[in-house]
């Protein structure tokens, strides 16, 4: 065979092997797709069929980002932040400036550091560099769960994570965007007003609570932690009928207050209404009442002890005793 035979041999088996690659990757890439496609079928009635489905998709075709981020999305739904935060750092390598992909690995990294597993230094980059690439906010596709073009939530993830790294002052900054970017979303209000109480910034915290319950809406649940905080800052300022009227309607928005957390809306209400003056006796003794059978002789006892003993002081107060 001569030279020139050789060669075209050659030549036309790379070629048939091309071929056959090729081909073989385009069946993975049409798979993957189908896949795919069934679990955003399922994703709404099914979710950990959908991540079977987009994470057999992924198997296939570990080069298509847009898989991933659909995969990373139904792992949040399963409030899964470890494998969240692991498939959008791979999509973030396929896809780099992508603002979706760094925005939901920072909220994931976030949410570990609440439990412990990682800090809160890791979500830092992230959340930044989301904004960076677009500060705006992720553009989420429709049903994603977030609001489709909104940097509010980006804003107030930052800030929490820097709060917990002790930046005060970036926090307040990044709260305030998130007010900012979406003043209607009540839950960003809370946080903020906090850290102004921390800061014992009670005109500031005042004033942002008082914006922020503008835009409650029955069925609410930040409704309680605004009202709330505002009963504290009459409190601190020495209004304390104001205080009693605000720690009313943070009861009345928690319903039957009995979610962790809102069963500290009785001792508020009892406590307020024991320091009026003439006090609310009856009043203020069912309130307390009410916290000492639901907290003070209950497993969460240790941790409101101060509370449970400043109840069984008003009550002494107040001519009675908790049972």
């Amino acid at each position: 065979m001569n030279r020139m035979l050789k060669s075209l041999v050659l030549v036309t088996a790379l070629n048939s092997v091309a071929v056959v690659v090729t081909a073989g990757c385009s069946r993975n890439n049409i798979e993957a797709v189908n896949l795919a496609n069934e679990g955003d079928k399922a994703k709404g009635t099914d979710v950990d069929s959908a991540i079977s489905k987009y994470e057999q998709a992924t198997n296939l075709d570990p080069t298509s980002h847009r898989i991933l981020w659909k995969l990373g999305l139904a792992y949040a739904k399963k409030e899964q932040w470890d494998k969240v935060a692991t498939t959008m750092a791979k999509a973030e390598k396929l896809e780099p400036n992508h603002a979706n992909f760094s925005y939901l690995r920072g909220m994931a990294l976030a949410r570990q550091a609440v439990k412990g597993p990682t800090g809160w230094a890791d979500a830092k980059a992230p959340l930044e560099e989301s904004l960076r690439l677009d500060p705006n906010g992720p553009d989420y596709p429709t049903g994603a769960g977030w609001d489709a073009k909104n940097a509010g939530s980006t804003h107030f993830e930052l800030a929490e994570v820097l709060y917990h790294l002790d930046d005060e002052k970036g926090a307040l900054i990044e709260y305030t965007k998130a007010v900012q970017a979406k003043p209607d979303e009540l839950s960003f209000y809370g946080p903020l007003a906090a850290l102004y109480i921390d800061l014992t910034l009670l005109n500031e915290a005042e004033e942002v609570l008082t914006q922020g319950v503008i835009f409650g809406k029955d069925g609410d649940k930040s409704l309680f932690n605004v009202h709330s905080l505002l009963g504290q800052v009459a409190d601190m300022k020495g209004d304390l009928g104001k205080a009693a009227t605000e720690y009313e309607l943070a009861k009345k928005a928690c319903g039957l207050c009995n979610e962790a957390g809102q069963q500290i809306a009785f001792f508020n209400l009892g406590a307020a209404l024991a320091s009026l003056k003439p006090p609310k006796k009856s009043e203020a003794m069912a309130q307390l009442q009410s916290f000492q059978k639901m907290i003070c002789k209950g497993a969460a006892a240790t941790r409101y002890a101060d509370q449970c003993t400043t109840a069984q002081q008003l009550a002494s107060k107040l001519g009675g005793t908790l049972q």
